[in-house]
Formats: structure tokens, C-alpha cells, sequence
């Protein structure tokens, strides 16, 4: 499996749909759309495959990703890219046989398809993955799509007045992207200011104060990056405050194994969700051996943060009802060069949250920050988990043998600047080079700087465990980075959790909760043969 497509919340159900090879345990031609549901985005029912290829004109070589979109009169559509027996991509139109049926386990593709097709100077082998569809003031529907066109790529917007019969804005770009990286899989949605998630309105009305992100994956490099700006529906503009990938301005949903992501507005409960692809990362080989490669990381809500800089994410609130025993202490000094083991807690399926804190008149005595540092990662491979500073590195070892010969560290390190707007630089890292005893395994260590003055409040740390995942959750959701990795004997009971410091100067841990987790529940409707 790979890209999440289409996730919603329909009649009390909610739904995910993703990429899907019945084939194989990777990628292949016969990518068809996957179909899940569950009641509470935790425990879920596989259903039979909603999408699959079928017609050489229009998507023999794969029911490629796309979005779904509500309708008037609870009527449902998605919108996906189709690619035919010549490579050519194409955007087609599906919607569900029977309304009534909550589940939504049929869907019949519309005899219109294709809806949109790669013209005036679209590159065909080039064009895909729509993004869910809003509708203006003047009735009219919008949906943007990824292509490259005369070479460049840009975000396409179409529109349409009855959702089958689409034309091409005659607008050069809705946006136009200042890199030549493979665009695909746009997500276009409002986010409302002072912290709020908003509403899913896309029209800028008075009561409504809003930001708006377009989030995009780049293929060449793995990442999920985002720009915030203003909308304008009059006129279909939309205003990005800064670029794609500025150096200082990288704004990514994870810095980690996450990718392909897709949200969606959760009416219930009035918030946007998204999912990311989480890539595996060991070789096809592996993946035949086991009979399955990809999953979906932990359901997300995004909100904007109060200095409208950037996004904030966060695991969805109903991960807590899996939550077992639990492990809490406070006011705990982590001295230098010190490793605190947490005790009670099933360490490779865990929940922890920690927070961190200092004397604030020591901060002064911090490492310097070297101008040249501009690329987190580069600086969590040169400062690694092993590398002792003088605050930090100080964070969680998970996934950890008790010699600590395999581990996975989440850790952060502070940083004085000569910047007068920027006393202080907060690193965050994910550091992979000693996850696993296997090789052939990739070991990478992931950064970011963390949007936050120590000086002003705490650090803290969520870190979600799953056997071969961890999920990470800086500064309460300013930065996220998700690992993909391969204990080989660090595992069930032989795994271990630490707390640790190689800092020089102490860390005090305000509080921290740890929490044995207990299994999501799986059902399906699929024969064995195709898990």
C-alpha cells in the first residue's frame, strides 16, 4: 500500500481509501483504490477494493491517487487519476452505486470519463492527482491538479457547474512552483487563525479569519512541504507568504518517513485530519518475504498555530482509548551523561509525553550557532545522538536494548545565536544510525529546528511506538518527524525505553507519562489471498 486517497467521514463512518497493489507486496501497474472504514479512526474494517483498473483508454495501468468531495443532497464523488495503456494520464470521475449502503462498498466510474485530459502544452505522462473539490459563491466548482506543463510544473485549477463537465482555468497557474521536482498529490485547505482548525469554508466572509495551505509531495526527495497565504475566491488567486523549500522557511508536514499525505474535514467533530504514507525502509526483497511493504501512519489533526507561521499537528484524541498502563513521575534531574530507564511500560507499543526544562540563566553558556548551519539534517548527522554538547543531546531512547546496541534516540540540543530576533535555536532529531543490527537497512538520522524560545516554555516530546515505527511530535506539534525502523533483537519484551542527557549541563524533566498501549482492532471482508 502506499498513498492515502480520499479519506472522509460519511453517515457516522469514516472511510479511507489508498493506493493498493492486489498483485504484490510492491508497486505495480495494477494500483487499484484500497477501501477501509472504521467508527472511530482507530479500529478498522478492510472492504473490498473500490477502484480497480479496467478500461486501456482511460486507467489500465492503475486507479491512480485523488480525493473524494461531498456534494449537495449527501451525494459523493471522487475524483482520480487514470493512466491508459499508452502512460497518458487523465482525471476521471467515480461515484457510489448505493448512497443508502453507509459503508460505500460499490462505485461506478462515470461513462464521461475522462473529465479532464492533458492539453494545451500538459506533459500526458505528467498530470495527476486532484485535489478535493470546493465550491464559490457563484455556485461554480474548483479542484486543483498537479502538471507539468511547457516543462514547468504548476497547480492547475478547474472548474465546473455540475461536477461532470470540467474546463481548464484560463489562468496561466493557480500556483507555479520555483523547482523542477516531480509535484504531486496537492492538498488545498483553509485553516482558521488564534489556533483554531476553522471551518471547511474556502470562501474568505467576515466571520471566518483564515489561512489557507497548499501542501505538495515531491517525488524526487520524499517530502511533504506546505505554503501558507491568502485566497481570494473572486478571482481564484490564491498568495503564498513565502516559497516551496526556502532556506529558513522549510515548512514540511514530517521530516521524517512520511509521505503522499491526504486530510480531510471531519465534520463530527469539526476538525481537518490527514494521513502519510509511511515508506518502509529495507529493500523489495524484504517486502517479498514478509508479503506486504507500506502503512499508514497515525491519524492526525491539523490546526494553525497562533503566530500563523506554520501548521500544527497532532495524534487524533481517540489514540488515548488504547492507552493501558501507566508511568508518570516529575521534577526529575537528568544530569550530564546520564540515562534514566523508564520502567512498566511495554516499551515496543508505548505513548509517551515528556517535558523538558532548564535555568534559564545557564542557557547563556549554550553551544554557539554556527551561521553555516542552515540544514537540520545535515546538522543531526554531524551532532548525532552519540555527540555530547553542552545542552544536549537530551531526549528519549526507544526501541532500545538494554546495552544500548540498538536504539532509536528522539533528542533535541540548544543553541545561542547572534541573532537579535533569535536568542536561542532549538534542534530536534531522529537518529536511525544505530536502530538496527540488520543491514541493508536505511539508518537515517532526521531534523528539524523546533519554532520555539526555551527561554519562554518548556520542550516537550510525544513519541507514539509501534514495534517498527515511531512517530515524534516536538514543541506539542510544531515539528513532527516519523521513523521507519528494524530492531533485531530489540524487540517485544527485550525492548527498553530511556530517558537521557549527554549534555554537559543538567535537564530536568518536568513531567513525564508513559503509557503501555494496547492493539487496534482489525475485521475484513478481503480473502487471505489478498493481505
Amino acid at each position: 500500500m502506499n498513498d492515502p486517497n480520499g479519506p472522509m467521514y460519511y453517515k457516522g463512518v469514516y472511510h479511507l481509501f489508498y493506493q493498493y497493489n492486489p498483485q504484490g507486496p510492491v508497486w505495480g501497474g495494477d494500483i487499484a483504490w484500497a477501501h477501509s472504514i472504521s467508527h472511530n479512526l482507530i479500529d478498522w474494517i478492510h472492504l473490498d477494493i473500490a477502484l480497480s483498473p479496467t478500461d486501456p483508454q482511460l486507467d489500465i495501468r492503475g486507479c491512480w491517487s485523488g480525493s473524494t468531495t461531498h456534494l449537495p443532497n449527501h451525494n459523493l464523488a471522487i475524483l482520480y487519476t487514470g493512466r491508459d495503456s499508452k502512460e497518458h494520464q487523465f482525471q476521471h470521475l467515480a461515484t457510489p452505486k448505493d448512497l443508502n449502503d453507509p459503508f460505500l462498498r460499490e462505485w461506478t466510474k462515470s461513462p464521461l470519463n475522462p473529465l479532464m485530459t492533458p492539453i494545451n502544452g500538459i506533459n500526458p505522462l505528467e498530470f495527476r492527482d486532484p485535489s478535493t473539490a470546493w465550491r464559490g459563491l457563484d455556485g461554480v466548482w474548483r479542484v486543483v491538479v498537479g502538471a507539468q506543463v511547457d516543462g514547468k510544473w504548476k497547480a492547475l485549477l478547474y472548474t465546473s457547474k455540475d461536477f461532470e463537465h470540467w474546463t481548464k482555468s484560463d489562468k496561466t497557474a493557480f500556483y507555479l512552483f520555483d523547482n523542477d521536482l516531480v509535484v504531486e498529490c496537492i492538498d488545498f485547505f483553509p485553516v482558521g487563525i488564534n489556533g483554531s482548525d476553522g471551518d471547511n469554508h474556502y470562501l474568505n466572509e467576515d466571520q471566518y479569519e483564515k489561512k489557507f495551505a497548499m501542501k505538495v509531495s515531491f517525488q524526487a526527495n520524499k517530502r511533504d512541504c506546505y505554503v501558507l497565504g491568502q485566497y481570494s475566491p473572486e478571482i481564484d488567486e490564491f498568495r503564498a507568504e513565502s516559497e516551496f523549500m526556502d532556506k529558513g522557511c522549510d515548512l514540511r508536514l514530517d521530516y521524517g518517513k512520511f509521505y503522499a499525505s491526504k486530510s480531510f474535514y471531519d465534520s463530527e467533530k469539526r476538525r481537518r485530519v490527514v494521513w502519510g504514507w509511511v515508506m518502509e525502509s529495507d529493500h523489495d526483497v524484504d517486502a517479498h518475504i514478509r508479503g506486504w511493504s507500506g502503512l499508514q501512519s497515525f491519524p492526525r489533526t491539523i490546526v494553525l498555530s497562533e503566530s500563523g507561521r506554520q501548521l500544527i499537528q497532532w495524534p487524533i484524541k481517540e489514540i488515548e482509548a488504547l492507552r493501558g498502563d501507566n508511568v508518570n513521575f516529575q521534577n526529575k534531574e537528568l544530569h550530564g551523561d546520564s540515562v534514566l530507564e523508564i520502567p512498566g511500560v511495554t516499551a515496543s507499543q508505548a505513548d509517551v509525553e515528556v517535558s523538558f526544562e532548564f535555568e534559564v540563566a545557564e542557557l547563556e553558556e549554550a553551544e554557539p550557532m554556527d551561521p553555516s548551519w542552515v540544514d537540520p539534517q545535515l546538522l543531526c548527522n554531524e551532532k548525532n545522538a552519540s555527540v555530547k554538547g553542552t545542552f544536549g543531546p537530551f531526549g528519549l531512547k526507544v526501541l532500545a536494548l538494554d546495552d544500548l546496541s540498538e536504539q532509536t534516540s528522539i533528542f533535541f540540543r540548544i543553541f545561542k545565536t547572534n541573532i537579535d530576533t533569535e536568542k536561542y535555536k532549538v534542534l530536534m532529531c531522529s537518529d536511525q544510525s544505530r536502530s538496527s543490527l540488520k543491514n541493508g537497512v536505511d539508518k537515517h538520522i532526521y531534523g528539524t529546528f523546533l519554532d520555539l524560545d526555551p527561554c519562554q516554555e518548556k520542550i516537550t516530546l510525544r513519541t507514539l511506538i509501534d514495534h517498527s515505527i515511531v512517530e515524534s511530535f516536538g514543541g506539542e506539534g510544531r515539528s513532527c518527524i516519523t521513523a521507519r525502523v528494524y530492531p533485531k533483537l530489540a524487540v517485544n519484551k527485550a525492548s527498553h525505553l530511556y530517558a537521557f542527557n549527554y549534555g554537559t549541563k543538567s535537564v530536568k524533566i518536568s513531567e513525564l507519562n508513559a503509557w503501555s498501549m494496547r492493539n487496534a482492532q482489525f475485521e475484513s471482508s478481503i480473502g487471505e489471498e489478498n493481505h
